[in-house]
């Protein structure tokens, strides 16, 4: 798996931890630079482990049958969790400019938290096949009524933007902490709520990027072999990063790692 391997022969980078930390558009480019690589690979991973779920609600889509759905929700989601938490491990280590070899690094953060992404992953699977699922049955075949042309659309709208603003806080969290699923999901909504415009930015760019890959489909499939799952994580964990090294104290706990290993050489 030479793919793969060339990320043994190198450590990552990381950053002086003296040096200013850019910001913005700055930050974006720094980290894009310097950590490009892991990114798309831990992107091209989870994409390739959301297969199922897509493949299954595509089935169930085209035979208009329920059951096919919620099945390819919950156990397509059990399947992507796991590499999904690895992404936002990747990324996560990124934005904490923490060195490292990035196969070994995402090798044993998957192995750690395997297990605790699987729940999350069939209730967020479940919620987002069943939106798809809903969305695509709103007008098909149907007269548009103030139903199913203003009230459905606007609900399944907010609850595009309550599953992807916390899915963004609970896959970080299962890669920052451990923690039961209830905790988690009690810390996503206490921190929804409690930092709403960071949330709503890292919501913003969730739904501009899917919307502007199904506004231009099929054109715009190439780009997502480029960009996959990676490009809307990484703009989504930038944008809440403050707010989980606020809550979780990220930049401190890494200090203390490196004074730990630079009072051991």
């Amino acid at each position: 798996m030479p793919l793969f391997n060339m990320h043994y022969d190198r450590p990552g980078p990381g950053v002086n931890p003296d040096t200013p930390r850019k910001k913005g558009a700055a930050r974006f480019l720094e980290v894009l630079g310097r950590d490009l690589g892991s990114f798309w690979m831990a992107g091209i991973l989870a994409l390739v482990s959301a297969v199922p779920f897509a493949l299954g609600l595509w089935f169930s889509i085209s035979v208009h049958a329920v059951l096919p759905m919620l099945l390819a929700g919950a156990l397509g989601g059990m399947l992507a969790a796991p590499q999904l938490c690895g992404l936002h491990d990747t990324i996560l280590r990124s934005l904490r400019d923490e060195p490292g070899y990035w196969w070994n690094t995402y090798c044993r953060a998957w192995k750690r938290n395997v297990r605790a992404t699987l729940l999350p992953g069939a209730l967020c699977g479940l919620v987002l096949a069943t939106q798809v699922f809903s969305a695509y049955h709103l007008t098909a075949g149907q007269s548009v009524t103030v139903e199913n042309g203003v009230v459905l659309p606007i609900a399944l709208l907010v609850g595009a933007v309550l599953l992807a603003g916390l899915m963004q806080y609970i896959f970080a969290q299962i890669a920052l902490l451990d923690m039961p699923f209830g905790g988690i999901l009690k810390n996503a909504v206490f921190l929804f709520l409690g930092y709403l415009p960071r949330t709503m930015l890292g919501v913003v760019w969730q739904l501009v990027y899917w919307g502007a890959l199904l506004l231009f489909w099929p054109l715009s499939a190439p780009v997502v072999l480029l960009t996959g799952l990676w490009l809307p994580a990484l703009l989504s964990l930038m944008a809440i990063y403050p707010v989980l090294d606020k809550s979780f104290h990220l930049e401190e706990n890494i200090r203390k790692m490196r004074e730990d290993e630079l009072n051991q050489s």
